[in-house]
């Protein structure tokens, strides 16, 4: 917090499940602490010298175990601590930070999945969200993954109402952040019938906006509309090919919108095994956009329904190992 993407969303839900399954749960977030913006992606703040008051904020709750969810300043912190303590922990592999780099720098990604590689193995188990992402990691020398899906709010995502964008149509939508990894201008420069839509903040707003005058971009929206705005899309269109899993492919689903993606980590996880056609993934995205115009949007909807955060939250609980022996 209060960064809105697809890893708070999970950690604030799951956090969320467990204290209605009857847990206690302590979030420590870079929000206690002194941060400084991340260089290229400020919007990431990451905490200042954070190792005494982390001790601090550890030491008074004594938790029965400590799971740590990003690399950074913060979590590398509470990786010191634990080893300290001959303690185990947890961690979770959210993000492709390795490729983030190597877009942004150039730097090739054997320098940070080195780091990467160091930070997660001293770990009991690191969550991994799909097979194809766990298969990925386990070429790269990462040991003892573990699985652990996503879910979807099923009454939040919904099949209607939709958003009547008043653009003809068929309507292509994007929904996630606007940042050069989520690598949009691969949609946008598609040729394609009807018109496209962009729904989300990010860094790479305004230049996409000035480049791209016939689309309709929206900016961010708030949690009562975001629902209807998936919902009033023809077809979903994730053009990123760095993404660990694509909660928006989840959402989208649920509010009975066929996807169209690269053939690449997350959607193709996420549409294998559905009944019916909720999409296509493919090299071509412009093929699998069209392919997808055809998609059963309640099929979408009944595949969407497999995906619960009980059950995500369950599989994470499952996964945690006692802190201290």
């Amino acid at each position: 917090m209060p960064q809105v993407n697809g890893v708070v969303r999970t950690l604030s839900t799951v956090a969320a499940e467990l204290r209605l399954m009857g847990h206690e749960v302590e979030v420590i977030g870079p929000d206690r602490f002194r941060t400084l913006p991340c260089p290229t992606y400020p919007e990431i703040r990451l905490s200042l010298f954070p190792a005494r008051r982390l001790a601090a904020l550890i030491g008074n709750f004594r938790p029965d175990a400590l799971h740590i969810a990003t690399e950074g300043p913060l979590g590398l912190a509470a990786r010191r601590w634990v080893l300290r303590r001959r303690g185990r922990f947890t961690t979770s592999f959210h993000t492709r930070f390795a490729e983030y780099i190597e877009a942004r720098t150039r730097l090739p990604v054997a320098v940070p999945y080195w780091f990467l590689r160091r930070f997660h193995n001293a770990s009991a188990g690191t969550l991994a969200a799909t097979g194809s992402l766990r298969r990925d990691l386990a070429a790269r020398g990462f040991t003892r993954l573990r699985q652990w899906s996503r879910g979807v709010d099923l009454a939040r995502f919904a099949t209607q109402p939709r958003e009547a964008w008043g653009v003809p149509g068929p309507v292509f939508l994007y929904v996630g952040r606007i940042a050069v990894e989520k690598n949009i201008a691969a949609f946008l420069d598609l040729e394609l019938p009807g018109s496209k839509v962009v729904v989300g903040g990010g860094p790479q707003l305004a230049a996409l906006r000035a480049a791209y005058p016939q689309v309709t971009f929206t900016g961010p929206r708030g949690e009562d509309s975001l629902a209807r705005a998936y919902a009033g899309g023809d077809v979903f269109v994730f053009p990123s090919r760095t993404d660990t899993f694509g909660l928006v492919v989840l959402e989208a689903l649920a509010c009975g919108v066929p996807v169209a993606a690269y053939d690449v980590m997350g959607p193709r996880d996420i549409l294998a095994g559905a009944v019916g056609h909720v999409g296509a993934v493919g090299k071509d995205l412009r093929a699998a956009c069209l392919a997808a115009l055809d998609g059963d949007r309640a099929a979408c909807r009944a595949h969407a329904e497999r995906f619960t955060w009980r059950a995500c939250a369950e599989t994470f609980r499952d996964n945690l190992v006692p802190m201290l022996s």
